[in-house]
C-alpha cells in the first residue's frame, strides 16, 4: 500500500515512539496503538470544539468507547516519528466511528484503527441522539467513503 492520500477529511496527530511504547522485540507493543489512537482522538475532538477534559468535568455529555479494532501492517520501532490521520468514518443516530491511519516516515500505512463512540448523558444512559453541534462538527470531517445514518 502506498502513501495515504491527504485530503481535507483528515486531521493529523504526530508522535514519536518512545522506549516504553515497545515490546521485547523493540517494536510498538500492540496495545499502545490504542493509547496513541486515543491521543489523536482527544486532539481531534479539541479541534472540533469538544475538548474531552472539559466534557468530562462538565459531565453532561460523555463519549465512551463501545468498540475498538486495529490492523498492523508494518513494524513501528523506537524513535520512529508517526503521523496519525484521523477521520470520521460513520455518523449514526447516537454514535459515531473514527478512523485512524498510522503512517511511518515514508508515508506508508503501518497500522489502521477504528473506534466507535456513543453519546451518553450524565447518568451514563445513551442519549436519544448525538447533540446537533457535535453532529455538525463531525460531519465536516467525514471520510470520502463515510456513512451517515
Amino acid at each position: 500500500m502506498g502513501p495515504a492520500p491527504m485530503t481535507s477529511d483528515f486531521r493529523t496527530h504526530t508522535f514519536t515512539i518512545r522506549l516504553h511504547d515497545t515490546d521485547a522485540a523493540g517494536l510498538l507493543f500492540f496495545g499502545h496503538l490504542f493509547r496513541h489512537a486515543h491521543d489523536a482522538f482527544e486532539a481531534f475532538m479539541a479541534t472540533l470544539g469538544f475538548p474531552l477534559d472539559l466534557m468530562i468535568r462538565d459531565g453532561r455529555m460523555l463519549l465512551p468507547l463501545t468498540h475498538a479494532e486495529a490492523d498492523y501492517r508494518r513494524p513501528l520501532r523506537h524513535g520512529d516519528v508517526v503521523r496519525v490521520l484521523v477521520s470520521v468514518l460513520e455518523i449514526r443516530r447516537r454514535s459515531f466511528s473514527i478512523g485512524y491511519r498510522f503512517l511511518n516516515a515514508r508515508g506508508e500505512v503501518a497500522a489502521t484503527a477504528r473506534t466507535v463512540h456513543v453519546q451518553v448523558d450524565a447518568e451514563i444512559l445513551p442519549a436519544d441522539a448525538l447533540s446537533p453541534p457535535l453532529r455538525l462538527a463531525l460531519s465536516a470531517h467525514l471520510a470520502d467513503d463515510a456513512r451517515v445514518s
